[in-house]
C-alpha cells in the first residue's frame, strides 16, 4: 500500500473496540485498491466481491432490469462502506446489486469471510453493521418510493440537483444516457423531459450535458 494511503485503522469506527488478534486478521486480509471510471468492482448477487470502504473518489451502487435497463440506488462517496457488496455472508439475504467506479476511486476492500467473522464475534462490528445497512434499506425504499409516486420531471430535477452538488457547479457534464441509467427510465424519456425543463426555463442543453439556469424552479419541482 502506498504510504500516502489512509491505513485501514484510520477507515473503520469500530478499529478500536477490535482486540489486537482481530486488527491483524482484518489487515492482513484487506486490500487498498484503485478503479478507473467505468469499471465494476460487483456485479449482481452471485458475486461477493467483498465490504467496500471509499478512501477517495465515488461509487454507484445500482440495480439491472429484466429488460437491461439500469437503476441507481444510491452513491458511495469518500468515507463510505458498502456491504451490500458482501451480501453472502448475510444469511438468508442476496441484493442483486452491482458496483461500479464512476470517477477514479481509491477504496480498501475487506473480504465477505473475514468481515462475517468479526460481526459474529464482536459486538462494535455487529452493531455497526446493522445500523448502516438500515440506513442503506431507508434510502433505497425512499428511492422506491419516488419512482412510483413522483413525476418524471419531479425525478430528474432531483437528481440534477444532487449531480449539482457533486460536481460542485451548475454546469453538468453528464449524458442522458447517464441520467437515464440512473433513473431506472428510457433515454427517449429523459430527453423529453430534459426539453420540457428547458422549455420552463430550467436548464440549457450544452456539449455533453446541461447547464442549470433557474435552481430554485428546480427544487421547487424536485419536492413537488
Amino acid at each position: 500500500m502506498n504510504p500516502s494511503h489512509p491505513p485501514l485503522s484510520a477507515c473503520l469506527p469500530f478499529w478500536d473496540a477490535l482486540t489486537p488478534a482481530q486488527q491483524e486478521r482484518l489487515s492482513q486480509a484487506s486490500a487498498c485498491l484503485e478503479a478507473a471510471p467505468g469499471t465494476v468492482i460487483h456485479q449482481g448477487g452471485a458475486d461477493c466481491a467483498g465490504v467496500l470502504r471509499v478512501i477517495r473518489g465515488r461509487l454507484r451502487a445500482y440495480i439491472l432490469s429484466e429488460e437491461g435497463r439500469e437503476m441507481t440506488l444510491f452513491r458511495l462517496l469518500e468515507g463510505d462502506l458498502c456491504l451490500f457488496s458482501a451480501s453472502c455472508m448475510l444469511h438468508g439475504m442476496q441484493m442483486d446489486l452491482s458496483v461500479e467506479a464512476e470517477e477514479p476511486t481509491l477504496y480498501w476492500r475487506i473480504p465477505a469471510a473475514v468481515y462475517g467473522e468479526l460481526m459474529e464475534t464482536s459486538a462494535a462490528v455487529a452493531a455497526f453493521s446493522a445500523q448502516l445497512m438500515a440506513r442503506r434499506f431507508g434510502e433505497v425504499m425512499a428511492l422506491m418510493d419516488q419512482v412510483l409516486s413522483k413525476r418524471m420531471d419531479a425525478r430528474l430535477a432531483a437528481l440534477l440537483l444532487q449531480e449539482r452538488t457533486l460536481q460542485g457547479g451548475d454546469t453538468l457534464a453528464i449524458t442522458q444516457e447517464r441520467l437515464a441509467h440512473h433513473l431506472g427510465s428510457a433515454r427517449e424519456v429523459v430527453t423529453r423531459t430534459l426539453k420540457y425543463l428547458q422549455g420552463e426555463g430550467c436548464l440549457t442543453p450544452i456539449r455533453g450535458g446541461v447547464r442549470l439556469t433557474d435552481i430554485p424552479a428546480l427544487q421547487d419541482l424536485a419536492q413537488s
